[in-house]
């Protein structure tokens, strides 16, 4: 660049030189700043841009790479939290299937116990109704022969004579606790016509 020498101001003055002139350069600076201009664009755009595009190809592809990784990581963690969701579901579903078979389980066992018990209730008291009437039959064998025995000697000592033949014996005793029962049945009789009137 050529730099407005005094000359040139004083000539602008003095009215020889076009003002405008001077802040022009002359020709043959133009020519070779354009020429210093191509080589250096030429130089830039064979060797700096295409290692720049290079970097610029090689960051996309890191770029686009990783868009791609992230991509992919982002179905790999919907397709993982869709499967968690599903075996969610699905515990839940077994979860409330194995309460609900547990309760009728234990519905189950609960009546079958009660049966049990039942059962078990009805045998014993069977048991307890089969063993008193066996005791009281029991009791009423020795009561008879108690009251045989007893009945025997006494009439022996009314009568005066002996009363010790088996057969003699059984007979008076069956006699006697005929009357007895005969009586008795008759006091019961007598004790509810009484309380009726």
């Amino acid at each position: 660049m050529s730099t407005i020498g005094p000359q040139a101001v004083l000539a602008a003055e003095s009215g020889e030189v076009d003002p405008i002139q001077l802040f022009l350069p002359p020709m043959y600076d133009l020519f070779w700043s354009a020429v210093v201009l191509i080589i250096i664009a030429v130089v830039f755009y064979k060797m700096v841009l295409p290692k720049f595009q290079a970097v610029l190809d090689e960051r996309t592809a890191k770029i686009e790479g990783g868009l791609a990784k992230a991509e992919s990581a982002q179905a790999e963690a919907a397709a993982a939290l869709a499967e968690y969701h599903q075996q969610l579901q699905e515990a839940r579903t077994e979860a409330a299937k194995i309460r609900e078979d547990a309760r009728a389980e234990g519905t189950a066992i609960v009546a079958d116990q009660k049966v049990k018990a039942g059962e078990e209730a009805a045998r014993i008291v069977e048991t307890a109704h089969r063993q008193i009437e066996a005791e009281r039959q029991q009791a009423s064998v020795s009561l008879r022969n108690d009251v045989g025995t007893l009945a025997t000697q006494l009439a022996s000592k009314i009568v005066g004579e002996s009363l010790e033949d088996s057969a003699r014996q059984s007979r008076v005793v069956d006699r006697f606790l005929d009357e007895l029962e005969a009586a008795g049945a008759g006091a019961a009789s007598a004790a509810a016509h009484g309380k009726e009137g």
